[in-house]
């Protein structure tokens, strides 16, 4: 339910300073200035505050828990238009300037962000990614707006602009449209960006339908507004190497002239009153600037707490829980949850929360002896290593423990981190900086080597791996040999004395080395038998193999099950004799390995290759448990390795997954999505392990950690020396200065994404997933609207082919109104999404008018999702391209789009090429929008196919090698919107002489993405670890690859259905053909 705010500024103000004392707020964002130049209002902690323009003590607007901001003043001061998420996604709200309720303007669920208000004030202006105009030929993205405008009192949403038009302002008439554009993804924050992608400012002529560049700065020119009565356009921009406020002419676009010389911040958030006043941040405070005079500081003062309470209890239980360690005795368990160590009782629902810090901790495991938990703690400005131990005797259990002790293991002045205990409890092998492996001794403290960088690469922390051998003697490990990418398995002495031994040798992706039967059995993940992605680069299903490291083992397990059960007899008797004469062997005594013949005592374990998450072997080595995903998510199945008899042990339908046993053998612990599980096998018997507990969290400095985590691990991971010129040292107090004044995600994530905004590289950011359970989810019709129809209803343009009213018996057409929804009537005052509500896949009652016969009748349909709806729009694309293509080459020419760098693209790509255009004479390969991901290399030896033998009679051919591979021309085309691996493509078809590069010239992304969860699972942030160079030793991040055409799609011509890329790409290849 919506809240009803409402403030006396007076009154609000002097209670609020009463109760709590003032400060000097920093990060105050979204400012914006009122038209006759008296007032401020901006974003605080969420929050809409408004302030003298002069300066003084700042009112509160808004006291929502949703995030306000992105305020607009109506031409007459009595209005604000803002933004929020009240109702799960970012809607327009209006409310009076001086305070009041707040009213609910849109209700679809894609995000909406006002820009403007009409100088009649009654119109407001806003972007949102809703539909785009049947006839715009622009690739139907998310990630590009339209521009829209719905009555300030609501209603009925217009389109106004099907291209993308950001920053919106109108000049006094009207008539003309000011606004940046928007032209692919990139991090909104990044600095210094020089590329095509960069914004441009632009003006739109709403009589002629003319779109004009105003700026040819090949770096960013953004946030333009009108001044001097439509006669000035002051905007920001980079020209100077930092964002400032510049000037040029409306009527003369050409060289500007920079007002401000602020360096090292950006200047944020530009606008103008009627009288020339310019409005903007700076450095987290707000300025303000008079014509021709010098910017001035707005001192403002804040009297007013947060909404929200700093230090808050969190339930500990859910998708949450990771990193399960089960302890010795199998009675209780640890894991890690927001970065904390937790220990739960397996019997019962007892949880005691183990560390207490902000910093997170990882890889928590138990000692042989269950008295001691090892971890790794970010702490201290690095990765070190802790352990916890119980103080009072007579404590058993952790998770019952009352007094404990915890030790710094391992603290020096390198990062160490992924602990694990030798099984004779006298070593810890660890990871040092990321890519080294060591062992330390706990008796005399001294540490050894065993890899290095020669063997190990780390894309993201603790994403290395590596076991013990029950007997403490040997470390098996996942490594690559330089210069390939592909993983082996590895042992290697724990002493530290011996070399690497490269175990699989197979070329395949080998990995996650467990070792079974007591150290006689290594088993490990390899897709050397699963089926492939038709694409080399792309994904493969695994099967678990087995090297068998005694002979006697492999023989045993070779046997069948008669000869296995008569032998097994035998050394039962046998074992019982030699019992009386001595000691019993001891579990954990050094077993030798058998050298000769290792690598060929090696069998595959499963039947079937799937996509596999861990797996098992039982005590006696007769069944292999794994964790495998054929359809939906992770189940448990179990072969018995002699009849080969496979079958699902636990349905599960886990998107993660992993396991382990007890020291016994006799119990699997599941974790799945969080829930654990204890599993006896043998008794066929399982239960739910129930965590249930709490944690005392404070939240400000959880996010001083994260900022650091984020600062700390770009330092040491970043792919190259010199941080592109970015100071980094220097910039994280700038930043953390900020972080008193963070009070949400939202303002968090912008925060981090200016910091990593500082690098000038691709593939960087952060970003926060906050979907409530409730929200807002607008489903779609599959159709598009007339957006000039002005009656009640809704006015169909077009019926997507495959969607939801292209139904046999349902004959919807073009040209016919929907007038009710589920009984409502759309009338111009409503706004048609707020009938639409979470409604995909349900049964609505359509009302369709047919005004060709006069005809009413009632239809029930079935709408699909925003993402349903947009892969049909995608497939329309597609379709009028190939369809244009055909009649401009008159059949000649086959049309082909790469939407990713994936295997199904890939199989498209393929499928259509070898199959639909087999014997065309030319194919247009076209890659604009590429989002990305890892194809590169498949599709260039794909299209440089050569013709060298042919399968043929006197009379007819029959094949030709290579039967796989393009041997004929082809073109490409690129934009600016071609990002990651798409970049790759557009690069790589151009230098390796495929043929001719069409479009507009593409960004410098072809880089490496390390994305990352923080602790707070809901922020999610990355910067590139690992780049790519060509042949002549050049990055290619900020390489931007000029096509051998270039076109560009104009605004006005693409917005009415004519593709100029398209078209010159058809008549250049068309060229070549001849």
């Amino acid at each position: 339910m919506l809240r009803k705010l409402f403030f006396a500024g007076a009154l609000v103000a002097g209670s609020l300073g009463a109760a709590n004392a003032q400060n000097a707020p920093s990060w105050l964002r979204y400012s914006s200035i009122s038209p006759d130049g008296q007032t401020i209002v901006f974003t605080y902690k969420g929050d809409l505050f408004r302030v003298p323009a002069s300066g003084g003590t700042a009112i509160p607007l808004t006291a929502h828990e949703a995030h306000d901001f992105m305020p607009v003043w109506s031409k007459d001061g009595k209005t604000i238009v803002f933004a929020s998420d009240r109702y799960g996604n970012f809607d327009l709200f209006q409310m009076p300037a001086t305070g009041g309720e707040a009213q609910r303007m849109t209700f679809h669920s894609s995000n909406e962000y006002p820009y403007e208000i009409s100088p009649d004030n009654k119109t407001v202006y806003f972007g949102s990614t809703r539909l785009d105009m049947a006839s715009n030929r622009q690739f139907p993205t998310f990630a590009q707006p339209e521009l829209y405008k719905v009555a300030l009192a609501g209603g009925r949403v217009q389109q106004v602009l099907t291209t993308p038009a950001e920053e919106v302002k109108l000049s006094k008439d009207g008539q003309v449209i000011l606004y940046q554009d928007k032209k692919g993804g990139e991090n909104q924050w990044r600095k210094h960006h020089v590329s095509s992608v960069a914004r441009d400012l632009w003006r739109y002529d709403t009589k002629t339908g003319q779109h004009t560049k105003l700026t040819t700065y090949a770096g960013e020119d953004r946030t333009p507004v009108f001044a001097n009565n439509d006669k000035t356009i002051y905007y920001l921009s980079e020209e100077s190497g930092s964002f400032n406020v510049h000037r040029m002419a409306a009527d003369k676009p050409g060289p500007s002239t920079q007002l401000t010389k602020f360096t090292k911040h950006p200047v944020r958030f530009l606008t103008a009153a009627n009288n020339g006043v310019l409005c903007f941040g700076f450095d987290g405070d707000v300025y303000t600037m008079q014509p021709n005079g010098t910017p001035q500081k707005v001192n403002i003062v804040l009297a007013t707490e947060g909404r929200t309470n700093n230090e808050r209890i969190v339930p500990v239980a859910g998708a949450g829980v990771q990193d399960l360690a089960v302890s010795p005795n199998g009675k209780e368990i640890a894991f890690i949850y927001r970065g904390e160590v937790f220990v739960s009782a397996v019997e019962g629902t007892a949880t005691k929360r183990i560390t207490n810090t902000p910093e997170q901790e990882r890889s928590v495991s138990f000692s042989p002896d269950g008295k001691t938990l090892l971890y790794s703690s970010e702490r201290g400005k690095g990765w070190k290593i802790y352990q916890t131990q119980m103080e009072r005797e007579g404590e058993p259990y952790f998770y019952a423990s009352t007094l404990l002790k915890e030790t710094a293991l391992i603290d020096n002045d390198k990062e160490n981190y992924q602990p694990q205990f030798s099984p004779d409890g006298k070593e810890v092998g660890f990871v040092e900086d990321r890519m080294t492996l060591k062992v330390y001794n706990l008796k005399d403290k001294k540490v050894r080597t065993l890899l290095t960088t020669n063997e190990l690469f780390s894309m993201r922390d603790n994403d290395l791996y590596f076991t013990w051998s029950p007997d403490s003697k040997w470390i098996s490990f996942e490594f690559s040999e330089p210069g390939y990418w592909n993983g082996e398995v590895g042992i290697i002495s724990a002493d530290g004395k011996g070399k690497k031994i490269n175990l699989t040798e197979s070329g395949y992706q080998d990995s996650e080395p467990q070792w079974m039967l007591n150290g006689k059995m290594l088993i490990w993940q390899s897709t050397r038998e699963g089926m492939r992605s038709q694409a080399n680069s792309g994904g493969a299903q695994s099967d678990v193999f087995a090297m068998f490291l005694t002979q006697d083992a492999y023989d045993k397990f070779r046997l069948s099950k008669e000869d296995y059960a008569l032998i097994k007899e035998q050394e039962e008797k046998a074992a019982k004799e030699k019992e009386k004469d001595k000691k019993k062997k001891k579990e954990d005594e050094a077993l030798p390995i058998d050298w000769e013949g290792l690598k060929t005592r090696k069998a595959r374990l499963t039947l079937h290759s799937s996509n596999l998450a861990d797996a098992l072997v039982s005590k006696d080595g007769e069944t292999l448990y794994y964790l495998a995903r054929f359809e939906k998510g992770f189940n448990l199945w179990s072969t018995n390795l002699r009849t080969k008899e496979t079958k699902m042990a636990v349905t599960l339908n886990a998107n993660r997954a992993s396991m382990e046993w007890d020291k016994d053998l006799k119990n699997i612990f599941l974790l799945a999505d969080g829930r654990v599980i204890k599993l006896d096998p043998a008794a066929n018997k399982q239960e739910n392990v129930a965590i249930s507990g709490d944690m005392n969290l404070n939240v400000a400095a959880e996010r001083a950690f994260m900022l650091e985590h984020v600062w700390r691990r770009t330092q040491k991971t970043f792919y190259t020396a010199g941080f592109h010129g970015a100071k980094w040292e220097e910039l994280k107090p700038d930043y953390e200065k900020y972080l008193p004044h963070i009070s949400n995600n939202y303002e968090f994530t912008e925060l981090l994404s200016e910091l990593l905004g500082e690098l000038n590289v691709s593939h960087s950011g952060a970003s926060f997933s906050n979907v409530p359970a409730n929200a807002d989810a607008t489903a779609s019709l599959g159709v598009f609207y007339d957006q000039n129809f002005t009656g009640n209803g809704l006015k169909i343009d077009e019926v997507l082919l495959e969607g939801p009213l292209q139904k046999a018996g349902l004959d919807v057409t073009a040209g016919m109104i929907i007038e009710k929804i589920d009984g409502e009537t759309l009338t111009p005052e409503k706004d048609y999404a707020q009938f639409m509500n979470r409604k995909a896949g349900k049964n609505v009652l359509l009302t369709v008018f047919d005004p060709k016969f006069k005809k009413r009748r009632e239809i029930t349909v079935k709408p699909i999702s925003a993402g349903e709806e947009n892969a049909l729009l995608y497939k329309r694309w597609v379709r009028r391209n190939a369809e244009e293509v055909d009649r401009l080459s008159n059949g000649q020419l086959g049309y082909v789009h790469i939407p990713n760098m994936s295997d199904p693209s890939y199989r498209t790509v393929y499928e259509e090429v070898m199959g639909k255009y087999a014997n065309r004479k030319g194919m247009v390969v076209d890659s604009r929008n590429n989002a990305g991901g890892d194809l590169v290399a498949d599709l260039a030896m794909f299209l440089s196919g050569k013709m060298f033998l042919s399968y043929t009679t006197d009379n007819r051919s029959v094949g030709m090698e290579p039967s796989f591979r393009w041997n004929k021309p082809s073109i490409a085309l690129a934009n600016e919107a071609n990002y990651s691996d798409g970049h790759c493509f557009a690069f790589s078809y151009q230098d390796l002489k495929l043929g001719k590069l069409v479009g507009m010239p593409v960004p410098g992304t072809c880089t490496f993405a390390g994305w990352e969860s923080l602790q707070d699972n809901s922020i999610r942030w990355g910067v590139p670890p690992l780049g790519v160079k060509d042949v002549q030793n050049r990055y290619l991040e900020n390489l931007q690859t000029e096509p051998d055409v270039k076109v560009m799609n104009e605004y006005h011509l693409v917005s009415k259905g004519k593709d100029q890329q398209l078209e010159v790409a058809v008549q250049e290849l068309l060229k070549e053909i001849k």
